[in-house]
């Protein structure tokens, strides 16, 4: 049986997803902005009911531990905007991309990787030598197959970030 490079892209991301399902199946809202030690990074709200991630435009040393709401609007964040580039739109800049609150996070992300999926079920396997156009902004050594495997490993990551902090905090 052959299997197309888009299938086993697909195949990838579906394994990554069932393993980040796991945690946000377990997540509660006490989870969120849980703060694992004093040195981290969460979201914060702002006078107008808004969510504000902490942010440097240089990645402090040492990096600041994340919560888990400050996780789930990264992986909002990064994956708006390559949903954004793929759809072929203006990405939305990183301060218009707030994260939904404790009740709606997992809603959040759930709406999100159906409209993933929308994009992998539109790509044909010539679309996959495309030059990416994110996150490598346009490098011609990219292609768009490059960009779902990024999305696979940034998913992966950041699900094992979720479900160690989730797990520290179960376990306190």
């Amino acid at each position: 049986m052959k299997t197309s490079r888009g299938d086993l892209l697909r195949w990838q991301f579906e394994l990554t997803w069932s393993l980040f399902e796991y945690h946000l199946e377990r997540l509660v809202p006490d989870d969120f902005l849980w703060e694992p030690v004093s040195h981290c990074w969460t979201v914060r709200p702002a006078a107008d009911g808004t969510w504000v991630p902490d942010w440097a435009d240089t990645e402090p040393d040492p990096v600041p531990v994340p919560t888990i709401a400050w996780l789930t609007w990264h992986i909002g964040w990064w994956w708006s905007t390559t949903i954004d580039h793929a759809e072929g739109r203006p990405p939305r800049e990183r301060t218009a991309i707030t994260w939904p609150g404790e009740s709606a996070a997992v809603e959040w992300l759930h709406g999100l990787r159906k409209d993933w999926l929308a994009v992998l079920d539109r790509l044909t396997d010539s679309d996959l030598d495309a030059t990416a156009p994110f996150p490598w902004q346009g490098d011609p050594g990219h292609t768009v197959a490059h960009m779902l495997g990024w999305v696979n490993a940034e998913l992966m990551k950041n699900a094992a970030e979720i479900g160690s902090v989730r797990l520290q905090h179960a376990a306190r």
